[in-house]
C-alpha cells in the first residue's frame, strides 16, 4: 500500500496553515509536504512536525518574486546570485526540519541550449552543495497549460536533462497529474523510469482535484508502484472540491 504525504498547501486550508500539521495527522497521514515553508521560522516547523508525529517528505527551494511571475530560477538568465542565495535558505531549512529531499523548480525561460547549459550548471551546483548535507535535489516537469513558459515542461525533457546533469542525488519528482496532460501513459513511464523516480505526487486529471475525481483510474497506479517497490511517499497535490476531510474517501477506494 503506497505511503502518502500531504501537501498542507493545497490541503486543509479551511484551517489556519499552523493548524493544518494536526488536521494532517488527525485525518491519518504520516507525513506533509509544504510548497514554500519559508514564512514562517524552521523552528517552529519543526516543532510542529515532532509534535503531531509527522515527516516532512518534501519542499520547494524558494522560487523568487513569485507575485512578479517568478516560478523558480534555476534556468532564469541573470538569476544565479538568487538561485544560489535560494540554494543555501533550503539547506538551513532542510537541515532544521529533517527532510531529505528538495524540488528545485526551474522557472520560466525559454527552451534552447543557452537554457538547457545555464540549468544544469545551476543544478549541479545545488546538488554537490546538497550532498555534503546529504540530500537529494529533485527536478519536475510542470505541464505547459498550468504554467506557460516553465522550462521543465516533459518528462522526456526531464530525463534527458538527468542524463547530462549526472549527479547521483539529482532524481526525478515525478507528478502524475502533469504527466498525465502532456504524455499520458502513466504504468508504462514509470515501468521505465521507477529507479530514477525518488518522489510521487498526485491529483484528479483534469482539475486537479481529488485523485478519485476525472478520467485517469489511480487503482491501476496504486497497483503499479506496489510491484515495482516503489517505497517513497506519495504526494497528494491537489485542490479539495470542499473541506479536505470530506474528499478523503479515495483512500478506502482506491487502495
Amino acid at each position: 500500500m503506497p505511503k502518502f504525504s500531504a501537501n498542507i498547501s493545497m490541503m486543509f486550508t479551511e484551517h489556519a496553515f499552523l493548524d493544518r500539521f494536526s488536521a494532517a495527522r488527525e485525518a491519518g497521514f504520516g507525513a506533509v509536504e509544504i510548497l514554500f515553508p519559508y514564512d514562517h521560522p524552521a523552528e517552529l516547523i519543526s516543532d510542529l512536525l515532532h509534535q503531531h508525529g509527522l515527516a516532512l517528505s518534501v519542499f520547494n527551494l524558494h522560487p523568487g518574486d513569485w507575485a512578479r511571475g517568478d516560478r523558480g530560477l534555476a534556468a532564469v538568465c541573470g538569476g544565479e546570485d538568487r538561485f544560489r542565495a535560494s540554494v543555501e535558505q533550503a539547506l538551513a531549512y532542510a537541515g532544521a526540519l529533517g527532510a531529505e529531499r528538495l524540488h528545485v523548480m526551474a522557472g520560466i525561460a525559454p527552451s534552447g541550449p543557452e537554457s538547457d547549459t545555464r540549468y544544469i550548471r545551476n543544478i549541479r551546483w545545488a546538488a554537490d552543495r546538497f550532498a555534503k548535507a546529504g540530500l537529494t535535489a529533485l527536478i519536475e516537469p510542470i505541464n505547459a497549460h498550468d504554467m506557460p513558459g516553465y522550462f521543465l515542461s516533459s518528462t522526456d525533457q526531464a530525463l534527458e536533462l538527468l542524463q547530462r546533469i549526472d549527479r547521483p542525488n539529482v532524481r526525478l519528482q515525478f507528478d502524475i497529474y502533469h504527466h498525465q496532460i502532456t504524455h499520458s501513459e502513466v504504468i508504462a513511464t514509470l515501468e521505465r523510469t521507477i529507479g530514477q523516480i525518488a518522489h510521487i505526487q498526485i491529483a484528479g486529471v483534469p482539475g486537479r482535484h481529488e485523485p478519485d475525481q476525472g478520467a485517469l483510474d489511480y487503482r491501476p497506479v496504486f497497483a503499479a508502484l506496489g510491484r515495482l517497490g516503489y517505497d517513497g511517499w506519495v504526494g497528494c497535490e491537489y485542490h479539495p472540491r470542499g473541506k479536505t476531510e470530506d474528499g478523503l474517501g479515495w483512500l478506502k477506494t482506491l487502495i
